[in-house]
């Protein structure tokens, strides 16, 4: 049984840094290209960015240089720090072993002052 828990939302003022974590299980985490979406009010989930099992990463143009992707492995775990948080980047965050039908529950982000 495949499992993602994702942690580390809540709210945060304009400027302000958050950092999520999503602990996977029933899986080869290893072998997994991991993404984070995310889902603001009234829009579509949206790719954030994406680690590959070597580690290569890609972002989304929205929050290129400002959000970092990672894993460790050995935990089973992959991180999405979030820096110079913005209203917008206010959402539910979801974990997602990439191009498969996993996907974690989602953690709330928000962004405001």
């Amino acid at each position: 049984q495949v499992q993602l828990v994702e942690s580390g939302g809540g709210l945060v003022q304009p400027g302000g840094s958050l950092r999520l974590s999503c602990t996977a299980s029933g899986i080869f985490f290893s072998l997994c290209n991991m993404a984070w979406y995310r889902q603001a009010p009234g829009k579509q989930r949206e790719l954030v960015a994406v680690i590959t099992q070597g580690g290569s990463t890609n972002y989304a143009g929205s929050v290129k240089g400002q959000f970092t992707i990672s894993r460790d492995n050995a935990k089973n775990t992959v991180y999405l720090q979030m820096n110079s948080l913005k209203p917008d980047d206010t959402a539910v965050y979801y974990c997602h072993v990439y191009q498969s039908d996993y996907w974690g529950q989602g953690t709330q982000v928000t962004v405001s002052s």
